[in-house]
């Protein structure tokens, strides 16, 4: 029989994807990158690519997931087994994410505080990087810790590593089920705030005037494509991960659907708000749309500060809630990159569900607190940097190849999905995998790596300004090697259970 752990309703897995789906990159990178990419122009090749990478891929991990009823390394291991390691290598790239992700977390919950007195005052770049994270240290040095980080940072940690105790249905599904309508909720009010402000048209106009003429651009269909593959949680192991716990009855075409679009329908209502703040602020600066428009930490920690500081009224109420809006998304995304590696370890070792998350996530909390140290800020840009695009991106590329045309099993998977599932997969999925989506994760690897020999390093948090080229390419490339490099290792090792897969007559799953 099967005894693997599942979701309660079909509303708790779907509410749980879209949690891991919508993360503190849908509000500070999303806007500013359909600005610089055509403004309205550029919902078209977004479109597009959801359509052909964005849900393709989450059918495929939403069926290997329900299919081998595994975590990332044990469902590469029932596919063909000289592929554990990718599993591995995905689960790896995710304890990555999760030791720096907490901490930007932990950053919220500290702006949340000190919104309530707007305790950041009027230069919002130099409390930032002074008064709060107390970098005072060289790139590459450690510094001592900041207790302003570290004691939010415990407390991320302290609720994260909770809820993943309780399990998926008891912990994972109902805390998403309160936090996502929260976070809904407090971010239509943002925007509702936000649409009334002066100038705030203004800013809209921006975000939506489109530019016709960018579409015909390569690199802006590259932005479009990259923004819905690290949007969607989709190649590292999450979705995989999440949809193991499945019943044997699931719409899964459906569910990648309703993820999808649910993911991209707040992305739209993220833009409106950033830039109808942005409008506000330039209105108020005298300034053009372009001088104030900025993404990443820039935007989150310094721009909105300024901004909220000259808010005709109610300045505190709506900072906090800005603020808890990053903290809820935030949560919900490092819930599901901290399950990977727990269900990893429970599946391989076959230890318990408590020890996993004892080892694995007090590991990322103890190695979290690098970031919290003086010269954390540096290490953060330098591992973001290379485990997103040489971790995620390539892992992306690396799995679909494989799938499509080294175990050629698009066909096998589009017949599970199928029996299953209202929406039946035609062409459109294979043509989607087998060829658009290696053809363009291939160009971006490419430009990628071109870029990167060229060292024309560039960074959401902080351009490398100052930044060594030792420090960046030895530390950067050092933690993306690293994490394949585990990968390889934990496959090496013995399973403690037998991990084949059995699929008898009635279709039913043994673990």
């Amino acid at each position: 029989m099967e005894t693997r752990s599942q979701w309660g309703t079909r509303a708790g897995f779907i509410l749980a994807a879209v949690g891991s789906a919508i993360g503190l990159g849908n509000i500070w990178r999303f806007p500013a990158v359909a600005y610089d990419n055509g403004g309205g122009a550029f919902f078209i090749p977004y479109l597009f690519a959801l359509l052909t990478a964005g849900i393709p891929i989450l059918i495929l991990e939403f069926t290997m997931g329900h299919k081998y009823r595994g975590s990332a390394p044990l469902t590469y291991k029932r596919i063909n087994k000289n592929s554990e390691f990718i599993g591995w290598w995905a689960v790896a790239v995710a304890f990555v994410i999760s030791t720096y992700y907490s901490v930007i977390i932990a950053w919220a919950i500290s702006y949340s505080v000190f919104s309530l007195k707007l305790t950041w005052g009027e230069d919002t770049g130099a409390f930032l990087m002074n008064d709060y994270l107390h970098r005072t240290v060289d790139p590459g040095q450690v510094g001592s810790l900041v207790p302003g980080v570290l004691i939010p940072l415990i407390i991320v940690w302290i609720v994260v590593l909770g809820i993943l105790f309780r399990g998926v249905k008891k912990g994972i599904e109902i805390a998403n089920r309160i936090f996502i309508p929260a976070l809904v909720i407090i971010f239509l009010i943002i925007v509702i705030r936000a649409v009334t402000l002066p100038g705030a048209a203004a800013g809209l106009d921006a975000f939506f005037k489109p530019d016709f003429s960018r579409i015909f651009e390569s690199g802006v269909w590259v932005q479009a494509y990259g923004q819905i593959f690290f949007s969607l949680s989709i190649a590292f192991a999450i979705m995989i991960t999440y949809s193991s716990y499945l019943p044997k009855k699931s719409d899964i075409t459906n569910n990648a659907f309703i993820t999808g679009f649910g993911n991209s329908a707040f992305e739209l209502l993220a833009g409106i708000g950033v830039f109808a703040v942005l409008g506000f602020m330039a209105t108020q600066s005298n300034l053009p749309i372009d001088e104030v428009v900025e993404g990443g930490v820039g935007l989150a920690f310094v721009v909105f500060p300024q901004i909220i500081n000259q808010f005709p009224a109610l300045n505190e109420l709506f900072g906090f809630l800005f603020f808890a809006s990053l903290v809820l998304a935030g949560l919900t995304s490092l819930m599901s990159i901290t399950e990977t590696y727990v269900a990893g370890l429970v599946d391989k070792f076959n230890i318990s569900r408590t020890k996993a998350v004892l080892f694995g996530g007090g590991l990322a909390a103890i190695i979290s607190f690098l970031f919290a140290t003086q010269g954390g800020l540096f290490f953060l840009d330098a591992a973001d940097y290379f485990i997103n695009q040489f971790g995620v991106a390539l892992l992306g590329l690396v799995e679909v190849v494989l799938i499509a045309w080294v175990f050629r099993k698009l066909g096998e998977f589009k017949s599970h999905a199928n029996e299953i599932s209202d929406i039946r997969l035609g062409s459109w999925w294979t043509i989607s995998l087998g060829l658009i989506t290696p053809l363009v994760l291939g160009y971006m690897m490419f430009d990628l790596l071109k870029t990167n020999l060229l060292r024309e390093f560039d960074s959401p948090t902080g351009n490398y300004e100052g930044y060594s080229d030792t420090f960046i390419l030895f530390g950067g490339w050092a933690v993306a090697i690293l994490a394949l490099i585990v990968g390889i290792l934990f496959a090496t090792s013995k399973w403690k259970k037998d991990p084949t897969y059995v699929e008898d007559t009635d279709k039913k799953e043994v673990n």
